[in-house]
């Protein structure tokens, strides 16, 4: 009998450099090698910068007017939020990253895991290399590439691919001598996985790098800490721990909320920003075919702001139906504001979570008296809103259920917003030869 050779395991990890800075640069040729910044929704943080920005020190967060004199001063470019050129920009990039493995996990807007177990030992960092130029080439964002036998290895191995221009943007860390001179030099907060808190942890334990915590024994850091963390070390020693997922799972809580840039004190401009919220809230929810079962809405005034009388509140119900009906989900959650809104107070945040999600094919627990009547209403509702999905899919915004009999003046207007280059025929890039 010929036994049948079984490939060693190969991650790459692809990580666009910059992600929401490089979209905008796609465009805006004439802005590479330049400070640029992304801010948030309502134009109040940083968050995403150039490498120009970061030589700055300016850090992730920061609010704009702590750093409006180096903005001045560096002529740093700035850009709100273009979430709807952004998308599209990713799903680009995922697309053309498809053509090299068989199998794509989408871990985040701007990474993904490939599987290239088989595919290309032993040249992978010239695959890596057709894999950063193809993806230049197709979208005009640049990419680097982290490789090893385990997901935790791809990150540490993109972590270096990005610091260390050496590498030339692509490194793979499958051998051990490598990767134990690796992970000598990498910080133990630079793992992933390790957040603040355990890495302040590790290092009152005398670990400090990488390569301290892939030494620790497996069942003293599980007693000290959890199964989680435990498996971080058996991936760091190229053992695989964590599945490799071709669809991602579906979320479990879905949370829409906002930090309004002027503050609110009217109940009606309250309701409006969370009718909106809710309104994405369950467009999520309806896009992985699921229904909510609970509903929490919470408020809150600045909490920095000591000078101000202070105020925060959250309330949550469970539904009797399950639903992913958006005039439901408003419904519900304008009622439970009214619970919790308080006059005199300059409100800075609001949102909700819907929870107790399932999958809308799982038949849920309905009154047997009602079961006619609940099935053509849900039947009614399910048709609706399939059909504004598909509208708002090809029209994006053209119905807009939670905009209904309530005002909008809570929305303020960014004022660094680029066009829709790819996905709006009015904003196409216009290019003029001389």
């Amino acid at each position: 009998m010929v036994e049948k050779h079984v490939p060693s395991p190969l991650i790459a990890l692809v990580d666009c450099n910059n992600f929401y800075v490089s979209c905008e640069r796609v465009f805006r040729p004439d802005l590479i090698n330049k400070p640029v910044a992304v801010l948030s929704n309502n134009d109040g943080c940083i968050v995403a910068r150039s490498q120009e920005v970061k030589n700055l020190g300016i850090k992730m967060a920061t609010p704009v007017h702590q750093v409006q004199y180096l903005i001045n001063r560096h002529r740093i470019q700035l850009f709100s939020s273009n979430y709807t050129l952004y998308a599209d920009m990713s799903s680009r990039v995922m697309q053309c990253l498809e053509h090299y493995t068989p199998r794509l996990e989408i871990y985040s807007i701007d990474e993904s895991f490939l599987d290239l177990s088989g595919i290309c030992q032993p040249e992978s960092v010239s695959y890596g290399q057709r894999i950063r130029q193809s993806v230049y080439q197709t979208t005009g964002i640049p990419v680097c590439v982290g490789m090893g036998p385990t997901k935790t290895l791809a990150k540490l191995a993109n972590y270096a691919a990005k610091k260390w221009k050496k590498t030339k943007g692509v490194l793979n860390i499958s051998n051990p001598t490598r990767r134990d001179k690796l992970m000598r030099l990498v910080p133990v907060n630079e793992v992933w996985g390790i957040g603040r808190q355990t890495s302040k942890r590790l290092n009152l334990m005398g670990i400090i790098t990488a390569y301290d915590l892939a030494q620790q024994p497996v069942e003293s850091i599980q007693a000290q800490f959890n199964i989680v963390i435990a498996r971080t070390v058996m991936e760091l020693n190229g053992i695989p721990c964590l599945s490799f997922d071709d669809v991602p799972t579906d979320k479990q809580q879905i949370v829409c909320s906002r930090s309004f840039k002027r503050r609110l004190t009217d109940y009606h401009q309250l309701a409006s920003a969370l009718a909106s919220f809710c309104s994405r809230a369950t467009e999520k929810l309806r896009r992985q075919q699921s229904v909510t079962g609970s509903i929490t809405v919470f408020i809150r005034t600045n909490p920095y702001n000591t000078n101000e009388p202070q105020y925060q509140r959250s309330v949550h119900t469970l539904l009797n139906q399950a639903t992913a009906d958006t005039r439901q989900i408003i419904s519900i959650a304008k009622l439970l504001l009214k619970d919790i809104y308080k006059a005199g107070y300059r409100f800075q945040k609001c949102g909700v979570q819907l929870g107790h999600i399932r999958a809308a094919s799982i038949p849920g627990q309905i009154d047997l008296f009602q079961a006619a009547e609940f099935d053509h209403n849900k039947n009614n509702s399910d048709i609706l809103m399939t059909t504004i999905d598909q509208i708002n899919n090809r029209f994006p915004k053209a119905i807009s259920l939670s905009a209904t009999g309530i005002n909008t003046e809570w929305q303020t207007a960014v004022e660094h917003l680029s066009q829709r280059y790819t996905t709006n025929w009015n904003e196409l890039a216009v290019v003029k030869c001389i």
